[in-house]
């Protein structure tokens, strides 16, 4: 589910992710579909340095956003500073969590500059094909 603004209807959208993950670092490559009428890829890169982690993401702009958080259990918790004024600021938070063995979650949450409240503005869920798939 992605939304193309607060306040407007979600989108279904259909993704694919490839990953590489280290002992300090992780990253990801991924494009979403929606309605066979767009796609849309994005990156990210997030390096370890103790307990705290930085990196990138490079959306659908094409721009760089500076990312920083911590981990805590299956969960990155990111801040995401955007490279371009999104909903009205260019701050957000981005969750990515492993969910179960074959599972990953990427989930986006913004602030609503009507009326202050954090709103879900994209939550893809991910999950590893099967080896029969594979």
């Amino acid at each position: 589910m992605v939304l193309t603004k607060i306040g407007g209807a979600n989108l279904k959208v259909s993704c694919t992710l490839r990953s590489d993950a280290g002992a300090s670092a992780v990253s990801m490559n991924g494009t979403c579909r929606s309605l066979a009428v767009f796609t849309r890829s994005f990156s990210a890169t997030v390096n370890a340095a103790g307990e705290r982690y930085t990196g990138k993401y490079v959306g659908p702009s094409g721009l760089p956003s500076k990312l920083a958080g911590s981990r805590k259990g299956a969960a990155l918790n990111l801040r995401v500073t955007w490279a371009r004024l999104v909903n009205g600021d260019r701050d957000a938070i981005l969750t990515i969590e492993k969910v179960g063995q074959n599972r990953l979650r990427l989930q986006t949450v913004d602030k609503d500059p009507a009326s202050g409240q954090p709103v879900v503005t994209s939550r893809i869920d991910l999950q590893r094909p099967s080896m029969a798939e594979r």
